[in-house]
């Protein structure tokens, strides 16, 4: 499949999570996330540093979710990614999208190592208008 293929597929599923959510309005993690929710998406914050995120509640960690999101939308540093690879794999979520900056060659080769479909290269805010 190729990358604009896989795109429309994640982006026609209806549950993500947000790793590296922020209430900082300033940056990427918050306007990924008050994006996705604008659009009518089912949308969890993941960061171990807040409690709350937009007045919802902020996650700390993949295995907290109270649902198994179908997409996880990376907003961190690549070595912040790699350690939350292996709770997606094993949370059996299949799709993962890498904001730019956000994940690295060894990154991209863990997640598809572990089954996990992934985009790279593209911002999902690009990808909504």
């Amino acid at each position: 499949m190729d990358m604009e293929q896989l795109k429309l597929e994640m982006l026609d599923k209806r549950i993500w999570a947000v790793v590296g959510a922020t209430p900082n309005q300033e940056k990427f993690g918050n306007k990924i996330y008050k994006k996705l929710k604008s659009r009518g998406y089912e949308v969890y914050a993941v960061n171990p540093n807040y409690e709350e995120i937009e007045g919802d509640r902020c996650y700390h960690s993949i295995e907290e979710l109270p649902v198994k999101p179908d997409c996880v939308d990376m907003v961190v540093s690549p070595q912040v990614s790699k350690k939350f690879i292996p709770n997606i794999a094993e949370a059996g979520i299949k799709y993962l999208w890498f904001q730019p900056g956000s994940f690295d060659d060894e990154a991209v080769s863990l997640a598809e190592n572990n089954g996990i479909q992934v985009v790279h290269h593209h911002c999902v805010l690009v990808a909504l208008g």
